[in-house]
């Protein structure tokens, strides 16, 4: 029999070589984007288009997260990460050499089938590997990939693209991913049971146009307007299949993706705060780079350092975060996070020319520490109120709903700034001052940009009115009881 500090070490090697894939996976999905504005220069495309290169990633991690509770029923833990590292072996190899949009959008739709796999396996060992009460202090430390990646990757990506070039992300990314493909062979273990279930394809085609459908609705609805026939069609098109795609589930004997997870009212109200949240998050990555860059005239790398302090935080608060969690419950530090998070974002709503440097730092901190204490202590309070045989599907019903919310988020406040951009641009043409065209552009844009994130802003008070009704630690306690109590045979009890 293993003694425990072999098993404990076991452990540590495997949440380590987990970790690390999950960290390379989620820093390739916001690396980019304080490049966006030298990208749309480069390859001559517009901000709706360009930001397919952070929604297109989010949209098939959304897409394909889903099908992750089948592969790991399927398939052991360790081909399933071995596959995903080489796609996004093969994504990054495929982006380092684009030599246009078109081939750079398919290489990181390649990574983020990677990608995709890799966070509900990495939850779903934790859920397996690590008993209740220490689950906050495992999910801490993927609260470091979770955060900590996308908030450290504009530092990193304005540090290579201000003395190389953006294609150097990509370059010096691939040995990384080499080097956790080795790992993985040598020291990844199969944590759970394989079995040969049924995949659905109808509920695969379903998901994938529904899904599909409303983020290209949302997306495209800056440049063509909300009240586009194209628009609409997409809007109305994707919402129909995706109720299609949640009739076929609950009809199912064994579904893609178990949606009764959602009876569960804590992992429902946990899945719906983390919605908000992550459209909150990834509509502050993508906002304050363009008003840096394309406002102010800030540098790739000044945009990086302004967020260096907060990602640097992230990764001292994340561990902390998950030991609290253990000992008071997720409610009252989600509700902590959220007034953190609501003052960060309404302190960026009266953007203007003259906003400083230090003042913009400061909010980045302020919404860190927010973010720091709501992520992982929410998903994991979600995915503890579940019964052992819902694991698989609660965190791959996690992953999905984060995925597609920050797609949506994106393409959302990206059309918001665009639509009011041009509204503002109209506004002061007609007010009467003389404005050189790049003065009008500059203006107008930040005036966008303030009702991109004051929509954000009303975004966190959501989440901040759903985290006060959400149960205690000692209620959600009793229901995790109560719900092993009943999947235990009368015999056994």
């Amino acid at each position: 029999m293993m003694n425990q500090p072999n098993a404990q070490a076991k452990k540590g090697i495997l949440l380590f070589v987990l970790l690390l894939g999950s960290f390379l996976s989620i820093l390739n999905q916001t690396i980019l984007n304080v490049a966006l504005p030298d990208l749309m220069k480069e390859f001559e495309v517009s901000a709706s288009t360009i930001q397919w290169l952070s929604t297109g990633f989010m949209l098939v991690n959304g897409i394909l997260v889903p099908v992750t509770a089948f592969l790991m029923k399927r398939f052991t833990t360790r081909q399933l990460f071995i596959c995903s590292m080489f796609l996004l072996l093969v994504g990054t190899f495929i982006n380092a050499i684009a030599p246009s949009f078109a081939l750079l959008l398919t290489g990181r739709l390649i990574q983020a089938a990677g990608a995709g796999i890799i966070m509900p396996l990495l939850m779903m060992v934790v859920l397996v590997v690590f008993p209740e009460e220490n689950r906050g202090t495992a999910m801490g430390m993927i609260g470091l990939a979770m955060i900590f990646a996308p908030a450290i990757g504009p530092t990193l990506a304005g540090f290579v693209i201000e003395y190389f070039s953006w294609r150097w992300l990509f370059i010096g990314m691939f040995p990384l991913v080499v080097i956790v493909i080795a790992l993985a062979f040598k020291y990844l273990v199969n944590v759970s049971d394989t079995s040969k279930p049924k995949l659905d394809m109808i509920g695969i085609i379903l998901s994938t146009v529904g899904f599909g459908g409303l983020l290209y609705g949302f997306s495209t609805a800056g440049d063509k307007g909300w009240g586009s026939a194209e628009v609409l069609t997409f809007l109305v098109g994707g919402v129909i299949f995706l109720i299609l795609f949640i009739w076929r589930q609950l009809a199912s004997n064994d579904p893609l993706l178990n949606l009764r997870v959602f009876m569960n009212k804590m992992f429902t109200m946990a899945t719906l705060i983390n919605s908000l949240v992550t459209m909150v998050m990834y509509a502050d990555m993508i906002l304050l780079p363009i008003y840096l860059q394309s406002s102010r005239g800030y540098t790739v790398l000044e945009t990086g350092l302004l967020l260096l302090p907060g990602a640097l935080l992230n990764a001292v608060m994340s561990p902390i975060s998950g030991r609290l969690f253990d000992k008071f419950g997720a409610k009252p530090l989600a509700l902590v996070g959220l007034i953190f998070n609501i003052a960060a974002i309404w302190g960026v709503t009266h953007l203007s020319e003259t906003t400083s440097y230090s003042y913009l730092m400061i909010r980045t901190i302020i919404l860190r520490i927010g973010m720091s204490l709501l992520t992982m202590p929410i998903t994991t309070a979600g995915l503890n109120s579940l019964s052992k045989q819902l694991n698989a599907h609660g965190s791959a019903v996690t992953n999905t709903v984060r995925q597609v919310a920050g797609a949506i988020g994106t393409s959302l406040v990206v059309t918001i700034m665009t639509t009011s951009t041009k509204n503002h641009a109209e506004t002061l043409i007609h007010s009467g001052n003389i404005l050189s065209k790049t003065q009008l552009i500059k203006e107008s844009t930040i005036l966008g940009i303030n009702d991109a994130y004051f929509f954000t802003a009303i975004l966190g008070i959501l989440a901040f009115l759903v985290t006060i009704f959400m149960p205690k630690k000692n209620a959600a306690t009793k229901t995790i009881a109560e719900k092993q109590h009943d999947t235990i045979p009368a015999e056994g009890r």
